[in-house]
């Protein structure tokens, strides 16, 4: 079993907030990414640093149906 990586509560806020920094899906919020670009990232490596943890924790919301614990973050920012 994959061991789940710990992160910052806050970096639920950063998902809902922050943008693509580049590629196909520049400029859009991370939490509006695709499933297959994210999958992606995970077969081919994600980047490293906060872009990589935040595009991780958004892989794993979506690939385990946990997108509604977004809504609160999305409706208020």
């Amino acid at each position: 079993m994959k061991e789940v990586p710990a992160f910052d509560p806050n970096q639920l806020l950063e998902v809902v907030r922050t943008p693509m920094p580049f590629g196909k899906y520049k400029d859009t919020l991370i939490y509006k990414l695709p499933v297959s670009y994210l999958e992606w990232f995970a077969q081919q490596g994600f980047p490293k640093g906060k872009l990589g943890q935040l595009l991780e924790l958004m892989h794993l919301i979506k690939m385990n149906g946990l997108e509604h614990l977004l809504r609160p973050l999305i409706n208020r920012y």
